[in-house]
């Protein structure tokens, strides 16, 4: 995602080099790819909205940081338009069909405006399909979307490779607080004074479409420490681990968090990045997460 803050992929997906997809890939922003591996897997990205101040702004025009900065201003987000998905789709289209990958419909009305942008591409085979989570997770499955792609599966081989990832992929994430999401309406103010009175930080799991509260924990250490507990219940032998490490200007907590997963298993591809802007204006700063699936042979 343009505007990401330092991401670091140490060891990416590999799509056999620069080979031009004949599926093409859409996604939107809040997938929080990186540009590189934007560019290195051919996939076209949406951008979502965001309105700062009064100011609306494509997300990834401003940086992570700049948008922290501002968030007094008054922040709102909002999906793309169906005619920037449709003139996405047209980018992306080599022939062969376009699947069209999207955050949860839960979670945003970004799945409905691409739904319409399907019936606007009548020159173009398109499927669409929710992945039902955001961020990192949402953005390791379009990635393995793009090596089915790569690897020159046709539009069904890609949309299956899509889903297997979605039904197994998850995102677990902690934050220091609840202040911003009381703020929000979100959750009570009273949680979020509580929250903080007794120094918990809590433990949310995007999964299956829904955001999912998990026991909080004493401070931000013992959060970390219940993520890579959640993560290494999931090890799966003789299955590839795809894993990414996500935060919103705490580099060094997600640092932390890929250390603490390669000393328990050797990653296929990993990476580490910044959680989308439009996330982050829901949550609000701190927040680090963890994402990943276990690609099993035969799958």
């Amino acid at each position: 995602m343009a505007g990401a803050a330092g991401p670091r992929h140490p060891r990416p997906p590999s799509h056999g080099g620069g080979r031009v997809l004949t599926v093409g890939i859409v996604t939107d922003s809040a997938a929080s790819l990186p540009d590189d591996l934007v560019a290195s897997s051919g996939v076209v990205v949406v951008p979502l909205w965001l309105t700062l101040g009064g100011e609306p702004v494509r997300d990834g025009e401003l940086s992570l940081e700049e948008v922290l900065r501002r968030l007094d201003e008054g922040l709102t987000t909002s999906s793309p338009s169906p005619g920037e998905f449709a003139k996405a789709i047209a980018q992306a289209d080599q022939g062969d069909g376009v699947l069209v990958l999207t955050l949860s419909a839960g979670m945003s009305s970004t799945y409905e405006a691409a739904r319409l942008a399907t019936e606007l591409a009548e020159d173009s085979d398109v499927e669409l399909l929710d992945t039902g989570t955001a961020a990192g997770a949402e953005g390791l499955v379009v990635l393995a979307a793009a090596e089915a792609a790569k690897a020159g599966g046709t539009l069904a081989d890609v949309r299956t490779a899509a889903a297997t990832a979605a039904a197994q992929v998850r995102l677990v994430a902690t934050l220091p607080t609840l202040d911003h999401l009381a703020r929000g309406g979100r959750v009570p103010g009273s949680a979020a004074w509580a929250g903080r009175w007794l120094g918990l930080n809590p433990i949310f799991e995007f999964r299956g479409g829904h955001v999912r509260p998990h026991r909080p924990a004493r401070g931000q250490d013992a959060a970390a420490d219940r993520l890579i507990s959640m993560w290494a219940h999931s090890i799966t032998k003789g299955a590839r681990l795809h894993v990414v490490a996500m935060h919103a200007s705490v580099p060094e907590a997600a640092d932390r968090l890929l250390a603490a997963v390669r000393r328990r298993a050797e990653p296929s591809s990993e990476w580490i990045g910044s959680f989308s802007p439009v996330m982050v204006s829901h949550t609000g700063p701190g927040l680090v997460g963890l994402a990943w699936w276990w690609d099993r042979p035969g799958d």
